[in-house]
């Protein structure tokens, strides 16, 4: 009894101590989304780089921490609001992807790096929802998604163009590191990026099913007016792809005919009390019969081999039955001719 209370207290402590540890793995995420003081903190830095006055930092601040006090705010639009209300530039770039303008990109170069990057964030994150994944994929991809001040939506967007790109790779590390805080992101993120990850998962290099993926990226990129070399690239990609699947399939149905008739000669001789090969044509049999066979009764001999008009129809019908329409005409036209010729 001893022995066994013993052994339970370890088994019980063993479990406690797996369960903290796996509590501590769920509370330790790549990254968390900054609180209202620290994503404060964020802005004013980044005007203070740009070199903003003072009192236009701290109006831009008030503006972001007031849009930060409802739960479900979009901290990127309210940041870059807040940035646009200080930073001429910025407003710019943010009146443009309001008014459907040509953005001037080109100037941001001018902002300071934490302003840029959430420049680039915005924009690109208004292009995803038009679709252009080619063009919002750069404007991601060097973006540090644990030091954002929205590390929800970085991640999200970019996970969507891989996944819409056929990025395999980059699209499993994004939504895993989405996934690892779904908690702290809002509910149509995390429900869309566990879709995406079922989706994308099983995909494998120049399967069927990634060949009609390309086939629908093609048709999106004809949508937008996107007929460029990248297109053509894609469209001949395609091409090569379902002739490597075609000629894999046929290796596939020869080496099966193949196995089937090494099978079949296989049992042929295997039969017991038969012959392991078909007898040779100036071979003598060896049989001890006297080779008399019953006599038929054919009837008339001139009405050998017809049948009445009802059997040889229905006969007819089973024999194009399963045939081609162009192949089931040639049969009937052959039987009229039979039925019409002398």
């Amino acid at each position: 009894m001893v022995r066994w209370g013993c052994l339970t207290t370890c088994w019980f402590l063993a479990i406690g101590s797996v369960m903290a540890a796996s509590d501590s793995l769920e509370r330790e995420a790549e990254w968390q989304t900054p609180d209202r003081g620290v994503a404060t903190a964020m802005l004013r830095d980044a005007l203070q780089q740009q070199n903003v006055s003072s009192q236009l930092t701290e109006q831009a601040t008030e503006l972001f921490a007031a849009a930060l006090e409802t739960p479900a705010a979009d901290r990127l639009e309210a940041f870059m609001l807040a940035a646009a209300h200080a930073v001429p530039t910025v407003d710019e770039i943010y009146q443009a992807t309001a008014s459907d303008q040509p953005l001037p990109m080109d100037k941001r170069n001018k902002l300071s790096t934490p302003l840029r990057t959430i420049v680039e964030a915005y924009v690109g994150r208004d292009l995803v929802r038009e679709r252009l994944f080619d063009e919002a994929l750069p404007l991601f991809a060097e973006i540090e998604f644990k030091t954002f001040v929205d590390p929800a939506t970085l991640l999200f967007h970019r996970a969507a163009c891989n996944h819409a790109l056929l990025n395999k790779e980059q699209t499993l590390e994004d939504l895993r590191a989405l996934l690892e805080n779904d908690q702290d992101c809002p509910v149509r993120y995390a429900r869309t990026a566990k879709l995406m990850l079922a989706d994308i998962k099983p995909l494998k290099e120049d399967s069927l099913d990634e060949i009609s993926r390309l086939m629908s990226d093609v048709e999106r990129r004809l949508d937008l007016g996107r007929a460029n070399e990248k297109v053509q690239d894609q469209e001949q990609a395609i091409i090569d792809k379902l002739s490597k699947l075609i000629d894999k399939i046929e290796k596939q149905q020869q080496q099966q005919q193949q196995q089937q008739q090494q099978s079949g000669s296989k049992g042929g001789q295997g039969s017991q009390g038969g012959q392991s090969q078909p007898m040779q044509d100036s071979q003598a049999a060896g049989g001890s019969g006297n080779g008399d066979v019953d006599q038929r009764d054919l009837g008339n001999r001139n009405d050998w081999g017809k049948l009445p008009p009802a059997e040889r129809q229905e006969a007819l019908q089973k024999i194009g039955r399963d045939l081609p329409t162009h192949y089931r005409d040639a049969i009937e036209a052959y039987f009229r001719k039979l039925a019409t010729d002398k």
